[in-house]
């Protein structure tokens, strides 16, 4: 906790040691990297992998679709709750 501190890092758990909040987290990127792992090995720098990371997230955000929020993308899924 002192080298996150040092770097100036905010933990990502919450301060009991529940993991549970990470879930989210944790699940998005399992299917990152298994839905983008050919694609990740061809990046050859850092800002080679931001710009493929950035287009990943916003095409899971608006473009894929899933089972668990009734084939819809995320943001389509969020805004159909929101309008209920």
């Amino acid at each position: 906790r002192e080298k996150i501190d040092s770097l100036g890092l905010i933990q990502s758990m919450s301060r009991k040691g529940n993991c549970l909040d990470n879930a989210p987290m944790e699940s998005f990127f399992h299917l990152f990297k298994v839905e983008s792992q050919p694609e990740t090995k061809k990046c050859k720098s850092i800002s080679q992998f931001t710009q493929f990371f950035n287009k990943y997230v916003n095409w899971y955000n608006n473009d894929r679709i899933s089972n668990k929020t009734k084939n819809m993308s995320p943001v389509d899924y969020r805004t159909h709750v929101l309008a209920a």
